[in-house]
């Protein structure tokens, strides 16, 4: 009873990865499928152009945040 291992490994190797394989494309199938029907089900708002964002005014207080926070930086250095 004589086995050859090396062929047994090599066997359970692409039997596993070959598993693997099919189950990532698998995977990447359904996740594909699963945005088409949340973008179909729950589509994005739309914001009109003629009321301003909530974001701008909100970027606008980060951005002078961070200028404010640079400004100390540099007065701490100089």
């Amino acid at each position: 009873m004589e086995t050859n291992l090396i062929a047994e490994a090599g066997k359970f190797m692409a039997l596993g990865m070959g598993i693997v394989f099919l189950f990532l494309v698998v995977m990447i199938f359904a996740l594909k499928l699963q945005a088409k029907l949340i973008g179909k089900y729950f589509p994005e708002k739309k914001v009109s152009p003629n009321k301003p964002a909530v974001s701008a005014s909100n970027n606008t207080a980060k951005m002078a945040a961070i200028v404010a926070a640079v400004q100390h930086h540099k007065n701490l250095k100089g």
